[in-house]
């Protein structure tokens, strides 16, 4: 049982015992609803306390229940709540640490809140698409007031209780506890005082308006609309809560449970759940036990002081790990080290660093221009050029200087990480650590794991992932990894969409549209289109059936690499992110576009989107098949967190499970057909003809 019963003198306390949130899954609901049977039954107990044990009093849903049958299993949360509103004996929440969710609808449903300071309160379920689903939206307005309740509810940012305890009027906490420690003890002394108190007080009976009333809720319906974009949720908070003002208490929790079920089917929320399950997924490695021993990182190096080894070094030097930066000359150590703190002295001027912060940062940061000196460091990551002869010289030093059981990482984003490993003894000691740019801001970290690299390698870089706030994901060995494997194919669709007549502003139009942050021509720019330049001339000699449109090689050919050159796809100004259509460069695709004897034709953006979308799609499939990714949810983490997909969309295996792999098939089999395309690839991969086939999903 996840819940249990003790009586201390004449008050029963009900622990919630589920770690490590103690989730109100079905054996947690089922044991309050015992303890209060029993506390109600016994004519000793005069009250009764709930609280959580461990680090929460509760975080809300079940992790473990999520989206299965359980959830909605009675006793829901509902009928729990039931329960103690229809208590004869006083409900105490003593309130701790992490109220979130169904935990603090349960202590709204109870007639008193103590609470510890430091708790954290939040409604967070918007966050999954979702709203409140047990009442949330109609009591905590009644305790707090409309406007900080629809504040906290459309946001599902989570409050200190110390902030809530000043909101004026509150009734959410009836005792602030002095501290968490005696929170206990508090909470008892409380239960015993109000022990006769008669009637019981109910939050439902509380009065619920707002001075403005349809004005304000309005104005509230306008400022969500225009910030929530594609989610449907937020909006649909405003109506609960508006419902809370205008309707009687059991009405406006028939509306909220309406719209709750109404959204729980909409493809946003979906998607936001797969997310939250994804992201926690990623971290889990099927043949590598969660209770496998680590290594003890305590300090790194980072060979390379350009802009990925810098960005890569403050990751560490914000978690409070030391770094000792590693540079060839001195001038591109001084030239590193300048923009670390350039950086960091940008968000001190913002506000968003204090100094104090900033000097204690920098203090764990040291250089050297001799590999020798990296030798007491318990892991290096080099962040040196993408190519293998560098890799190999760098590599052969790291294994002559590092201590035994020290980590070897390498950066590369294409390059054979066993290979690299083979440049030394040890290659069970090498791992692949691909950092996004910029590495300071871009919370994806892929993670390729070599043929020879030990299970307690993998396992001590995730953890370090976590510590330096990263979502990992593991790739294996292949080129280009799961990201820059995929996002090939989708740069190739766009060549053929502009060999066909596109520009690439409708291409970029079109899927910034279906909600990317940037289509693959603005992308290209933003990146070098010289690296995908590059990587096409390896690719001819490596796969000459691999087939290419030639407009970006003739783009390389003019120098227009993109933002750093001032031009590329488009045309940018110092300083200055915008990007500007180019007619030379339109001319130039029309030009080629004669040379080939292709006329061009409308293509919709439908076409375009699905092209680019399935492209992905077909090679995700093939990078399951082959087990360099171990699920489909981890490469909706790749594209999620590295590559701009859209949020709401769920990433791309997730969007063609929603649109249905039958679907995505008949799609594939019509792009197939197009003789300026390339119908080898357009066959779907064996994995998705089967899943479709079946009638069955990625994920």
């Amino acid at each position: 049982m996840t819940a249990q019963y003790q009586v201390h003198g004449n008050v029963a306390v009900i622990t919630l015992n589920n770690p490590p949130v103690n989730g109100l899954g079905l054996s947690t609901r089922q044991g309050i609803a015992d303890g209060m049977a029993s506390a109600n039954a016994d004519a000793a107990v005069t009250a009764i306390v709930i609280t959580g044990a461990g680090k929460a009093f509760s975080g809300g849903a079940d992790i473990k229940e999520f989206g299965s049958p359980k959830a909605g299993q009675e006793p829901n949360l509902n009928s729990v709540i039931a329960v103690l509103e229809a208590s004869a004996k006083p409900v105490i929440a003593a309130m701790h640490t992490v109220a979130m969710g169904g935990g603090l609808e349960l202590a709204m449903g109870c007639h008193y809140r103590v609470v510890a300071p430091g708790c954290s309160v939040a409604l967070p379920e918007v966050k999954l698409g979702l709203l409140p689903g047990a009442g949330g939206t109609q009591r905590l307005p009644r305790l707090i007031g409309v406007e900080a309740a629809l504040n906290m509810i459309v946001t599902g940012e989570a409050v200190k209780s110390e902030m809530l305890a000043m909101v004026p009027g509150q009734k959410l906490f009836d005792k602030v506890a002095a501290s968490a420690d005696t929170l206990a003890e508090e909470a008892l002394a409380f239960a015993r005082s109000v022990a006769d108190v008669r009637p019981l007080p109910l939050v439902r009976n509380l009065p619920c308006k707002h001075p403005q009333g349809d004005a304000y809720f309005q104005f509230a319906r306008n400022m969500v609309n225009g910030m929530s974009k594609n989610f449907p949720a937020p909006a649909k908070c405003v109506d609960a809560v508006q419902a809370a003002t205008k309707k009687k208490f059991d009405d406006g929790m028939a509306v909220e449970r309406e719209i709750f079920i109404a959204l729980m089917a909409t493809p946003e929320s979906k998607s936001l759940r797969h997310i939250f399950l994804a992201e926690r997924a990623a971290s889990k490695i099927p043949d590598v036990p969660s209770d496998t021993p680590v290594r003890e990182i305590k300090s790194i190096a980072v060979i390379g002081a350009g802009t990925m080894g810098g960005g890569i070094a403050m990751n560490f030097l914000n978690a409070g790990i030391p770094v000792k930066m590693l540079e060839m000359k001195q001038e591109a150590l001084d030239r590193g080290i300048a923009t670390i703190r350039k950086n960091y002295e940008s968000q001190v001027k913002k506000g968003k660093l204090k100094q104090d912060k900033y000097d204690q940062r920098m203090s764990l940061l040291s250089t050297t221009l001799s590999y020798d000196d990296l030798a007491g460091t318990d892991m290096v990551i080099e962040a040196v050029f993408e190519e293998i002869g560098v890799k190999e010289a760098v590599f052969k030093e790291l294994d002559r200087v590092m201590k035994p059981g020290a980590i070897l990482a390498s950066n590369t984003s294409t390059l054979d990480v066993d290979k690299i490993a083979s440049f030394t003894k040890r290659p069970e000691d090498v791992v692949g650590l691909h950092f996004f740019s910029p590495a300071n801001v871009m919370k994806l970290l892929e993670v390729v794991r070599g043929k020879k690299t030990a299970k307690d390698v993998m396992a001590t870089v995730m953890v370090v992932a976590k510590k330096i706030k990263k979502i990992a994901v593991v790739s294996g060995v292949c080129d280009g990894f799961i990201g820059n494997r995929m996002v090939e194919q989708y740069g190739r669709q766009g060549g053929f969409l502009l060999d066909e007549g596109c520009t690439p502003a409708q291409v970029d139009k079109a899927i910034e549209k279906f909600g990317f942050a940037m289509g693959p021509f603005r992308m290209g720019d933003l990146a070098g289109n010289d690296i995908g330049w590059a990587i096409r001339k390896r690719r001819v000699v490596e796969q000459p059936d691999m087939k290419y449109s030639k407009t970006a090689d003739l783009l390389c050919e003019k120098g227009r690499f993109g933002q750093k050159t001032g031009a590329g796809w488009y045309d940018y100004v110092a300083g200055k992110r915008d990007a500007i259509p180019n007619a030379d460069v339109v001319k130039m695709i029309e030009d080629h576009r004669k040379a080939l004897g292709i006329t061009p034709r409308k293509i919709s953006d439908e076409e375009i989107v699905q092209r680019l979308v399935y492209a992905l799609v077909n090679e995700g499939a093939r990078i399951l098949e082959e087990g360099i990714s171990s699920k489909a949810s981890d490469i909706d983490m790749v594209y999620l967190m590295g590559y701009g997909f859209p949020i709401h969309r769920g990433g791309p295996m997730n969007y063609a499970d929603q649109v249905g792999l039958f679907n995505v098939v008949q799609a594939m089999k019509r792009f197939a057909q197009n003789p300026l395309d390339d119908a080898k690839f357009w066959a779907p991969a064996p994995l998705l003809a089967k899943l479709a086939a079946e009638g069955k999903t990625f994920n």
